[in-house]
């Protein structure tokens, strides 16, 4: 599909249009769309693929990046070109629909990340403890951040065309392997500019194909070819993959069906045991279940990630409110010991770096599981794991059990940590990771009270706990 553009000028406006709109909204939370989390889990029958989950698994922390033309802008991913009239889609009403989308599109013609630094990205999030990536190759407005040749509407066609690393997804997975992160594609199903999703002989009122299928067979067959063409140019010229991480959960059977078995029969002859997350389409193809912007209420029983934005957005935007690393470790905490991984949304910036704020909180997050990651990484869910401010993990041989402790918000350290149940053994101590103390404990029944060091009660951070668990 060949692109129309208009002048340049046209596309400053809609910049300077766009930025308003951001800042306007950025005073709230900004939730925008939240995929609804599957309830069922089917395990895979493959054993390297079983393999692969196990050690997924056991990574527990990773980064999924957000990185488009709705960064130029700093607005909510490509969401603003669907016309869908909900308060989480930003938009200037003055512009009429059709004109801020080819606008949009024309954004094209700003994307210029001329520090990009991917070496930057990987060697802040390995300092982050960071153990896997996820990256935005094509989110829903079709921008192609690598060198597809099934549409020219790519990075190789935009302002950064001619630069050595124009081919930018090459370049993001390559950083993140040379410092051994488990490697992931983000690919969006649908595609607002394909001419095969939406077709432009009709209005696009919302987020889904645009036009009857029923009516129109040989034009979703192109969409189908067109999709297994781009994931199969992903998963053959891009080096190894460990996860396929598939968005837009609308497009599938029977309705939107792209023929995920062939896909996926594909992906995997490419890369063999690849973890394909067919995200919110219970079965084969959703090796694991991804709830977005929450934790589940309680221990599940398979595998599972909350993907969870450092920002209130998934993009970069001006301006942004972060978590603070106390937040983002509390987050991390609850979700190990109900058995998940977190996906932590960082933006980097229109220009291509990750920005020293997100810098800075990363850093200390990575600083704490220096020191506490002995019982995050390789851990596994215990059946009592949940008392008061005392979240718990265990060992992957359930030898050992990791007691966090989360301070409550502007309030000074306790001089104890109390819980009941998971029952030190006997002649156990009960070591503070960060200090290496061995702490004084008691037993009451069922009741565990530990006494805090004068060291210990002087820390503004989670604390973590290490023992022997009493074997019954």
């Amino acid at each position: 599909m060949q692109m129309k553009f208009i002048s340049r000028k046209h596309v400053t406006l809609l910049v300077m249009s766009l930025l308003l709109v951001s800042s306007s909204y950025q005073a709230k939370a900004q939730q925008g769309f939240v995929h609804e989390s599957s309830t069922e889990y089917q395990w895979p029958e493959e054993k390297g693929v079983l393999k692969k989950l196990d050690a997924w698994q056991d990574q527990k922390f990773g980064v999924l990046f957000h990185w488009g033309l709705y960064s130029i802008p700093g607005i909510v991913e490509s969401w603003s070109i669907c016309s869908e009239d909900v308060d989480w889609i930003p938009r200037d009403s003055t512009i009429a629909y059709e004109d801020y989308k080819r606008d949009y599109y024309n954004l094209i013609h700003k994307f210029n990340p001329t520090e990009f630094n991917p070496d930057q990205w990987a060697e802040i999030a390995k300092a982050a403890g960071m153990k896997y990536m996820i990256f935005t190759t094509k989110h829903h407005d079709g921008f192609n951040l690598f060198d597809t040749k099934q549409t020219d509407f790519s990075v190789m066609n935009s302002a950064f065309k001619d630069n050595a690393r124009a081919n930018v997804a090459k370049y993001v997975f390559d950083a993140f392997r040379k410092k051994d992160f488990m490697i992931g594609a983000y690919f969006s199903k649908p595609d607002w500019h394909s001419e095969y999703y939406w077709w432009p002989r009709y209005a696009t009122p919302n987020r889904n194909v645009n036009y009857k299928i029923e009516r129109h067979p040989e034009h979703w067959e192109s969409f189908q070819k067109f999709t297994y063409n781009q994931i199969e140019e992903l998963m053959s010229g891009y080096g190894s993959f460990d996860i396929l991480w598939l968005d837009g959960g609308w497009v599938a059977a029977p309705r939107q069906d792209i023929k995920m078995d062939s896909i996926a029969k594909m992906a995997r002859s490419h890369q063999p045991d690849l973890l394909i997350v067919d995200r919110t389409i219970h079965g084969k193809y959703e090796n694991y279940l991804t709830p977005e912007r929450a934790i589940p209420d309680k221990q599940l029983p398979f595998p599972w990630e909350s993907c969870i934005t450092l920002s209130s957005d998934w993009g970069w935007v001006p301006n942004a409110k972060f978590k603070s690393a106390n937040d983002v470790i509390a987050l991390l905490v609850e979700v190990t010991a109900k058995g998940g991984s977190l996906l932590l949304g960082v933006g980097p910036t229109p220009t291509g770096i990750i920005e020293p704020e997100v810098e800075r909180i990363l850093r200390e997050i990575g600083g704490w599981l220096k020191v506490n990651g002995e019982g995050i990484y390789n851990t596994r869910i215990t059946p009592v794991y949940h008392a008061s401010n005392v979240w718990f993990s265990a060992s992957k041989d359930g030898s050992k059990l990791y007691a966090h402790y989360i301070p409550s918000k502007d309030t000074d350290m306790p001089d104890t940590i109390e819980w009941e149940n998971n029952i030190p053994a006997k002649n156990s101590s009960v070591v503070l990771l960060k200090t290496g103390e061995k702490l004084k404990w008691g037993r009451n029944g069922n009741k565990i009270k530990v006494n805090l060091s004068r060291k210990a009660k002087q820390l503004n951070e989670p604390l973590v706990f290490v023992f022997n668990i009493e074997k019954k």
